[in-house]
C-alpha cells in the first residue's frame, strides 16, 4: 500500500525512537533490558523525556510504570480516560520491537492528536510498563497488575539470581513499594486499554497484510508430567516385555501433537518444550521421563478439554505400556477476550484506511491480560517479519510501524467520535 506523508513521518519517528531504546542494553552486542535494571533505569527516563517533548504531563508510579498523560480537550468535570500501553523490560538477547513499539506508537499517537488539534472528550494515559517478561525475578506482569489493581504483595518478595529482592529493587530505582498499591487506576475512571504490539508470529506476513485485530488473549495451561517405567539392560530385555518410560512419553507427544492439530477453530496449540530421561545411559532403557507441556487456546472449554484428552491418553497409554503417568498442573490463565466494541472502533478506523480487517488471536501473553482485571482490552497487532521474536533477527518495518500508528490515532478519534454522539 502506498504511504501517505502522515504515515512517513511517524515511520521515521518510530524508527528513530526505537534504535535509541535499543542503546540502553545490559548486553554488549546484544539488546537485555531487565526490570528494574540500571539500563530500565535509563530507558523509562528516556521516555518521559520523550513524552514530555510530545506535551504530556508525566509521572512514574512506584512500580516504575511511566505515565504520560494528555488532558481532554472538551471536560465534562470527570477524570475519564483511555489507557494506552506496553512494556519497555525485554528477555535477554532480545529483539527491539517487543513491548517497546506500543510505548513508542502511544506516545507518537498523543503527540499526533495534540498537535493536530483533534478533541477529545476524554483524556489518554499512556504507560510504558516494567515488568512484561518475568525474566529477572519470578514474577510477570507485576508493574501492568498494578495499575490494574490487582498487585500481588507477596511478589515484592521474590528475588533475582544475585538474592536481590523485588522490594529492594524498588528503593534502589527511586520508587517505594510500601505505596506501590497507589498505582491502581479507578475503574469508573477508565474507558478502556489499548496495546499495539508486534505479531510475534507468522500469520499477517503470509497473507501480506501489515496490521491485524486480536480477538482474544490465548488462556494457557502448563503441566510438569512424569513418567515412571521400569529400568532394563538394553541388549537383554526383549521389546515385548519392556516398560520403557520414554517411548511411552513419546507416543502420549504425538496424541497431543494430534489433539492440538484437531482444534485449529480454537486456534488451539500445544508445546511440549522440556524433556529429561533417567538413568540417561546409552545402554539403560529409561525409568523416569520429566517433560513440560504448555497449552493454548482462544477459549477456555476447548483448552480445558484438550487438558483432559491428553490426560486421558497418557492414562491409556500407560497402562498398555505397564507405565504410569503423573500430570502436575502449575500454570493456569483464562483466556482474555479483546472487547467488541474496541475491535468493532479497530474495523472502522482500519477501513478508513483502505485495511481489510484480519482478526486473529494472540497466542503469546500481553499486559492486557492484567489490563482485563480493570477494564475493556482492545489489541492492534502489527506485521513481523518472518513471524521472529524474542531474538535479534525480531524486525517490523518502518512503514508498517507508521501504519499501526496511524491506524491508533483513527481507533482513538473513533472512540472520542462515539462519546461526543
Amino acid at each position: 500500500m502506498t504511504q501517505t506523508p502522515v504515515e512517513s513521518n511517524l515511520a521515521q519517528a518510530a524508527s528513530n525512537y526505537i534504535e535509541a531504546l535499543a542503546r540502553h542494553t545490559s548486553d554488549e552486542g546484544a539488546l537485555t533490558r531487565l526490570y528494574l535494571s540500571r539500563e530500565h533505569r535509563a530507558a523509562a527516563d528516556e521516555v518521559a523525556n520523550w513524552m514530555r517533548d510530545a506535551g504530556l504531563e508525566v509521572s512514574e508510579d512506584n512500580l516504575g510504570t511511566v505515565r504520560g498523560h494528555l488532558a481532554p480537550t472538551r471536560s465534562d468535570g470527570s477524570n475519564r480516560r483511555l489507557l494506552i500501553g506496553s512494556h519497555i523490560d525485554t528477555v535477554r538477547d532480545a529483539g527491539k520491537y517487543d513491548g517497546n513499539f506500543g510505548v513508542v506508537a502511544g506516545i507518537l499517537a498523543a503527540r499526533s492528536l495534540r498537535d493536530s488539534g483533534t478533541e477529545l472528550p476524554f483524556g489518554l494515559d499512556i504507560l510504558a510498563f516494567g515488568d512484561e517478561e518475568g525474566v529477572r525475578f519470578p514474577t510477570t506482569l507485576l508493574s501492568s497488575s498494578a495499575v490494574a489493581g490487582a498487585l500481588d504483595w507477596q511478589a515484592l518478595q521474590g528475588m533475582d539470581a544475585d538474592g536481590v529482592s523485588v522490594r529492594e529493587a524498588l528503593t534502589a530505582f527511586g520508587c517505594d513499594p510500601d505505596k506501590a498499591g497507589a498505582a491502581a487506576y479507578d475503574p469508573r475512571d477508565v474507558i478502556g486499554y489499548l496495546e499495539v504490539h508486534i505479531e510475534q508470529g507468522p500469520v499477517l506476513e503470509a497473507e501480506n497484510r501489515p496490521l491485524g485485530i486480536v480477538t482474544a488473549i490465548a488462556g494457557a495451561s502448563r503441566f510438569r508430567v512424569s513418567v515412571r517405567g521400569e529400568a532394563g539392560h538394553a541388549g537383554t530385555v526383549p521389546m515385548a516385555l519392556r516398560h520403557d518410560a520414554l517411548a511411552a512419553a513419546s507416543e502420549l507427544m504425538l496424541e497431543i501433537e494430534k489433539i492440538a492439530s484437531a482444534g485449529v477453530k480454537d486456534s488451539l496449540v500445544a508445546t511440549v518444550g522440556e524433556i529429561t530421561a533417567l538413568p540417561g545411559a546409552v545402554n539403560v532403557i529409561p525409568r523416569d521421563v520429566k517433560f513440560s507441556l504448555d497449552v493454548r487456546a482462544a477459549s477456555d472449554a476447548a483448552r480445558l478439554e484438550a487438558c483432559e484428552a491428553i490426560q486421558y491418553a497418557g492414562r491409556r497409554i500407560g497402562a498398555r505400556r505397564g507405565c504410569i503417568f503423573g500430570f502436575e498442573r502449575f500454570h493456569d490463565a483464562p483466556t482474555v477476550p479483546c472487547a467488541p466494541r474496541l475491535q468493532a472502533a479497530m474495523e472502522t478506523a482500519f477501513s478508513g484506511m483502505g485495511l481489510q480487517p484480519r482478526k486473529l488471536m494472540s497466542g503469546a501473553g500481553h499486559d492486557g491480560q492484567a489490563m482485563a482485571r480493570l477494564t475493556d482490552v482492545g489489541m492492534i497487532f502489527v506485521r513481523c517479519r518472518a513471524g521472529i521474536s524474542h531474538s535479534p533477527l525480531e524486525y517490523a518495518t518502518p512503514q508498517d510501524m507508521g501504519v499501526a500508528v496511524e491506524a491508533l490515532v483513527r481507533v482513538i478519534e473513533t472512540l472520542a467520535q462515539q462519546e461526543r454522539t
